[in-house]
């Protein structure tokens, strides 16, 4: 299972953003079917549904979060 990360974005740079958009989508990608692998398998397992869910959740939030940076940046310019 993948663990999400905590990005946050600090130096400016919108080319750095992306590149972690892109690593975090990479990531989401895994969890998303991480969860679904898990909802498929249900009920065995069902301990883990909510710590995968929330996990999964964090990272699409941070990806949200991290795209309205890039998109304040670049409306910026």
């Amino acid at each position: 299972m993948v663990q999400a990360t905590e990005a946050t974005f600090t130096n400016g740079n919108p080319e750095e953003l992306k590149t972690q958009i892109r690593r975090l989508n990479s990531k989401a990608g895994q969890m998303k079917m991480d969860l679904h692998d898990l909802a498929e398998g249900l009920p065995t397992d069902y301990e883990k549904l909510m710590e995968v869910a929330q996990q999964t959740y964090d990272i699409f939030h941070q990806i949200d979060e991290l795209k309205k940076q890039l998109k304040t940046l670049e409306s910026g310019k």
